[in-house]
């Protein structure tokens, strides 16, 4: 059985990478059991819809002006984090 600390950095992970079957299979019997864990994952999932919102309002909005330079950086650092 998982820990609270291991079904946490599986939940983060998986953001990342897809997982494995073994960890799948740990990762949804530990939220079946730890409400804490599954309540993690929702918030971690709402976190990184909300940023990616964000980051289409402001690339929508033709009064925020960034140079070429930065818009590059900011799209780098989103696709880091969403890879």
């Amino acid at each position: 059985m998982l820990t609270c600390k291991q079904a946490s950095q599986l939940l983060s992970q998986s953001l990342d990478r897809p997982l494995t079957r073994g960890e799948r299979f740990g990762l949804r019997f530990h939220l079946l059991i730890c409400r804490f864990c599954k309540r993690f994952g929702q918030q971690i999932v709402g976190l990184r819809n909300a940023i990616r919102e964000q980051v289409k309002l402001i690339e929508q909005n033709e009064e925020i002006k960034l140079s070429k330079d930065a818009i590059k950086r900011i799209t780098q650092t989103i696709n880091l984090i969403n890879h």
